[in-house]
């Protein structure tokens, strides 16, 4: 249970890492990545609380209704799934999500969402099959690729995700000029870091991460994930000073997110110090 809890912690700040702003699919499930939060908060309910929990009942009545009479009413469909979720009925949605990919097999949205689910439920192969049918669509899925390098780290096989990511990442540039189909080799290489810091290996994390700093001087993702690193290796002096390196390049509406990553990445065991001393890092100027 730890080390899931571990690796969620991981996800969250790699996603921070990788995207801040664009479309990803797991704020749907903020919810359900930290049960325990939800439950403590509706453990006693308030009023208002129960009204919303009544009123959600009632939609999603009304929608499976409509579902009963237009099988493939794509709208009631989408919004029941949004209702499930929030009502946490993964199995509901689950379903709902089946049938939704069934009438889009060529819409990742969907099929990426119900890979997470089933991932959520415990059903890993079900979600490892998802997972590699979004990609056999859209090889750079990075939503996709978080959720199967999840899949591999629970599954205690880490050299499976590291040869996803590096097989991803070596493979030749589409010449189709699809966005989908084309590979976000720095988003990546911060996932694969992210895999080699929590396997421990610091030193190959550090060298990507400089590596990829190198090429993207003004770009503060490196340099936080460096952070990070630091952090883990009982070094706060350095990762403070690559933390503030991080915020100094960010754009003015990251810094905020960049101080509290900052904070969070102490939870995943910044105070165990490294047995061997590590090289100073000089961060990239800005």
């Amino acid at each position: 249970m730890e080390k899931r809890r571990r690796w969620l912690i991981q996800v969250v700040l790699i996603i921070i890492l990788v995207s801040f702003v664009g479309f990803s699919l797991l704020p749907l499930l903020g919810g359900v990545l930290q049960p325990s939060s939800r439950n403590s908060s509706t453990a006693s309910p308030s009023g208002s609380q129960t009204t919303k929990n009544e009123e959600l009942d009632a939609q999603a009545k009304g929608y499976e209704l409509v579902l009963q009479r237009e099988p493939e009413n794509q709208t009631a469909l989408k919004n029941l799934i949004d209702i499930q979720i929030q009502r946490q009925d993964l199995k509901g949605a689950a379903k709902a999500l089946e049938k939704l990919s069934q009438l889009n097999p060529k819409e990742t949205r969907y099929l990426t969402l119900l890979a997470q689910v089933n991932h959520e439920l415990g059903n890993g192969e079900t979600a490892m099959t998802a997972y590699r049918q979004v990609l056999d669509y859209e090889p750079g899925n990075l939503s996709a690729l978080q959720g199967l390098t999840g899949l591999f780290l629970q599954q205690n096989q880490p050299e499976s995700a590291i040869n996803l990511l590096q097989d991803t990442l070596n493979r030749p540039p589409s010449k189709n000029s699809d966005p989908s189909q084309q590979i976000d080799k720095l988003s990546l290489q911060l996932i694969l870091g992210s895999v080699y810091t929590e396997q421990k290996r610091f030193d190959e994390a550090i060298a990507l991460y400089e590596e990829v700093a190198k090429n993207n001087p003004t770009d503060f993702r490196p340099i936080a994930a460096q952070a990070i690193v630091r952090q883990r290796q009982g070094q706060p002096d350095q990762a403070k000073a690559l933390f503030d390196t991080a915020i100094s390049l960010a754009p003015p509406q990251f810094k905020d997110q960049i101080k509290k990553l900052a904070t969070d990445s102490q939870t995943l065991g910044g105070a165990t110090p490294s047995n061997t001393p590590s090289p100073s890092t000089s961060p990239a100027a800005p």
